[in-house]
């Protein structure tokens, strides 16, 4: 056996015990008539602006981008957009997502002083031959796009922040404000699957810090023949384990939402030496078929769910250490 057909057989091998894999992904509808949309956290204002296009029959990209908007707008979330807890030095600095149906993604990192980071990260993806821009890039972007610059610190988290200053003490923290990123996914009409993420990251992180959220395979990932996965909680876990592109594949194999975002999950508690007990990380999933699920490591995540059936906040599984 040559080097070439080594690496190929025992990499493909690799591949298969990693995922364990058992059985193949099949899609049960061909359309689905009732579209819907999911969120982490408890949004249900920015689930219902999303089925609001998607119940007039527009397009998932709309709804994701037009949903994210409404917590980017909401300065009492302290996490996303205008409000958003500042890095140590006190600076607001936004990161985001977006993905469509065909697989075309664009991102911001560490964008000051505009509050729609989801909004600039769609133009990236598809007014630039790009995927991400990063900084004063991004920022001069979002200004030659229209948008107008506004300061993105409230004097709510601007008091928080100085209050933190005092001590200084940083660590992540569970479930702050029961909300941080807000990841979405929705399916439209078509049966085509859309998702964006966006947050102010971790509270007083170093400056310059990035997370998960605007990374295309760990904060967000989308494929439409399969289905989409989102994260939230503390990006560097998720981005140590690719967790949204490896819930699509563990997808693809036939593993259900729910399973999916478990073993994802799992990736994370069962690394040497983690300490997953100090930290949350939670998962939302959708399948072509149009199923749901989430799970998270500590307990207190939740999915926001808006399909045919109403505007629902659903606790999430969590992990119980066998």
């Amino acid at each position: 056996m040559d080097r070439r057909s080594f690496i190929k057989r025992t990499g493909v091998a690799s591949l298969g015990i990693g995922l364990n894999y058992h059985k193949t992904f099949s899609v049960t509808k061909n359309n689905i008539s009732n579209p819907l949309v999911i969120a982490t956290w408890n949004v249900k204002n920015a689930t219902e602006k999303a089925w609001q296009i998607l119940s007039k029959k527009g397009n998932s990209l709309d709804a994701i981008e037009q949903g994210c908007m409404v917590e980017e707008s909401n300065e009492q979330g302290q996490s996303v957009g205008i409000g958003g807890l500042p890095d140590r030095d006190g600076n607001v600095t936004l990161d985001a997502c977006i993905m469509n149906h065909k697989g075309d993604c664009g991102s911001v990192v560490y964008l000051k002083n505009i509050k729609h980071a989801i909004s600039i990260a769609r133009l990236v993806m598809e007014k630039t031959p790009h995927v991400i821009l990063a900084g004063d890039g991004a920022k001069k972007f979002a200004l030659s796009m229209g948008f107008k610059e506004e300061n993105l610190l409230t004097e709510k988290s601007k008091t928080d922040w100085i209050n933190w200053k005092k001590k200084e003490k940083y660590k992540p923290i569970i479930n702050i404000e029961n909300h941080d990123t807000i990841g979405m996914l929705a399916i439209d009409k078509n049966n085509n699957i859309s998702g964006g993420c966006t947050t102010s990251g971790l509270a007083y992180k170093m400056q310059g810090r990035v997370g998960d959220s605007p990374i295309i395979g760990s904060g967000l990932y989308i494929d439409n023949e399969i289905g989409g996965a989102v994260a939230t909680g503390l990006g560097e876990e998720v981005l140590k384990t690719v967790g949204s592109f490896l819930i699509v594949e563990l997808m693809r194999q036939g593993y259900s939402p729910t399973e999916a975002c478990k073993i994802a999950i799992q990736r994370i508690v069962n690394k040497p030496g983690s300490n997953y007990k100090n930290f949350q990380v939670g998962y939302i999933a959708v399948n072509k078929n149009g199923d749901t699920g989430s799970y998270a490591i500590q307990k207190g995540f939740s999915m926001t769910k808006y399909d045919k059936n109403g505007n629902k906040n659903i606790s999430s599984l969590f992990f119980e250490k066998i």
